[in-house]
């Protein structure tokens, strides 16, 4: 039974325990999520910059893969078991997880950094197989606690929030890294904290009626159910949500870690500055999630799909213009006379807020353009995401929302290797021109090509009321 047809009548959402208790959890997992992988991340660009090994790339195909393989696995359960359990089982989990990320940082040092990847993979890789577990029950709730017509408010607050965590948390690791030096398991400690409170608040989370109680395992459950593949067949909508929402998750996939190497590599701008730069397209899709709760009206209005897509496709061409323009980096030093070494001054680690608030025009140049993409991506997916979770019949929604996490990741793995194959052939041609940098900065042209099509053909029913969305029968 979901909260829709229940006779219990429900609390306003800014009065209800289970919401803020759900929204509290979600944004605590993500901030630990983002706060790990972009540490890892730039400890990869670190490996890069004195090997010429890219390990971002295998760092983004170890975090999406666990979510390919078992999204499916995730969704029967939450069809199968109470969601509500589920959510805390993964929370506990995390824990576990977090700990090991401490004693990896406790046992290593960043001054060796290629050899704290291997183990840093293995953690992240956990991590993910964590929070595959967590999707399908933490999206698929939702339908069953709240209102049809709070659908869009709650998607948007949750969506938000979630983008808020990934601010904080991207931020947090480039200033963390930059700051604590060889003590990162501090950093890292920060992440079993913020693991304990999301169990705790976890535990808020008001119980629901198991949607399926019994439900037999199928192999097909592991990749889309024979049921949910007949829906996608028949239901053009649905479908094309759910090839479109794949579609944003690539074009982020591809983002971070392309936005890293522009930072770091190309415009020099540090650990912190980098972080705080991908942070502000973060802010840029919190706030995008907003609008759009705001302008659907308690309707999906896919108008904003467009209109969002045409956003991100000229702001990924004015991240192309800051990096295209910037001017070349300064050649390597000549190397140092034999002889005993000289003293080198310690260099004056830049203040928290100097990162934060000043920087170079160009620089400002490059947050606003990854402000823009993450506003106009927050107006493009939320109408997708509504519709995802209630189109599809009640006792399918855990299972669509696990097919939803499968497509959304293997768009990921797909911007992994996307990533890698960009970032290796810009560098052939950088080389074979004669260039002392990889010019990184045109992969942000090819997302804007890809997203296209997006923008030009689809034209679904342009309005309809959520509660009204769901096919009869």
């Amino acid at each position: 039974m979901s909260a829709n047809s229940s006779s219990t009548p429900l609390p306003p959402l800014r009065k209800d325990r289970a919401f803020w208790g759900l929204t509290i959890t979600q944004f605590l997992g993500a901030f630990n999520d983002n706060l790990f992988k972009q540490l890892v991340l730039l400890i990869c660009v670190d490996v890069s910059l004195k090997s010429g090994h890219n390990f971002q790339t295998y760092a983004q195909a170890i975090f999406a893969i666990p979510f390919v393989l078992f999204s499916g696995l995730a969704g029967w359960l939450a069809d199968r078991y109470s969601k509500r359990l589920i959510v805390v089982l993964a929370k506990v989990a995390e824990i576990g997880i977090m700990l090991a990320g401490v004693a990896i940082f406790l046992g290593g040092s960043t001054a060796d950094p290629e050899a704290l990847i291997p183990p840093l993979f293995i953690v992240l890789g956990f991590m993910s197989l964590q929070s595959a577990f967590f999707g399908p029950p933490k999206y698929g709730i939702l339908p069953e606690l709240f209102r049809s017509g709070d659908l869009p408010n709650v998607n948007g607050i949750v969506q938000m929030t979630t983008f808020l965590a990934i601010i904080f948390g991207m931020a947090l690791a480039g200033i963390g890294k930059e700051l604590l030096g060889d003590d990162l398991w501090k950093l890292s400690a920060v992440c079993v904290g913020l693991a304990v409170a999301g169990t705790l608040t976890s535990l808020l989370i008001r119980k629901t009626p198991i949607a399926q109680p019994g439900l037999p395992f199928e192999k097909s459950m592991l990749a889309i159910h024979h049921s949910l593949y007949e829906i996608l067949k028949r239901d053009r909508l649905l479908r094309g949500a759910l090839l479109i929402s794949s579609l944003f998750w690539f074009v982020g996939g591809v983002v971070q870690p392309a936005a890293n190497e522009l930072g770091k590599n190309r415009l020099q701008l540090g650990d912190g500055r980098t972080s705080v730069a991908l942070a502000w397209m973060a802010t840029g899709i919190a706030f995008g999630c907003v609008a759009a709760a705001r302008l659907s009206k308690h309707k999906l209005n896919f108008r904003l799909v467009t209109a969002g897509a045409w956003g991100m496709i000229a702001s990924l061409l004015l991240v192309t213009l800051v990096g295209a323009t910037a001017p070349a980096p300064a050649p390597a030093p000549a190397p140092a006379p034999v002889g005993p070494p000289a003293k080198v001054p310690v260099a004056a680690v830049e203040s928290v807020g100097a990162m934060l608030v000043s920087a170079a025009p160009r620089e400002w140049a490059l947050r606003f353009a990854l402000t823009a993409v993450g506003f106009c991506g927050g107006l493009f997916i939320v109408p997708l995401q509504v519709l995802i979770q209630i189109r599809p019949p009640a006792e399918l929604k855990g299972r669509m929302i696990g097919a939803m996490n499968l497509a959304n990741w293997i768009g990921i793995v797909c911007s992994a290797f996307f990533f890698g194959l960009c970032a290796a052939t810009l560098a052939g041609l950088g080389k074979a021109a004669g260039l002392t940098f990889v010019p990184i900065s045109w992969i942000f042209t090819l997302l804007a090509v890809v997203l296209v099509p997006v923008a030009l053909f689809y034209r679904p029913r342009l309005e309809m009321p959520a509660a009204d969305v769901t096919p009869a029968g």
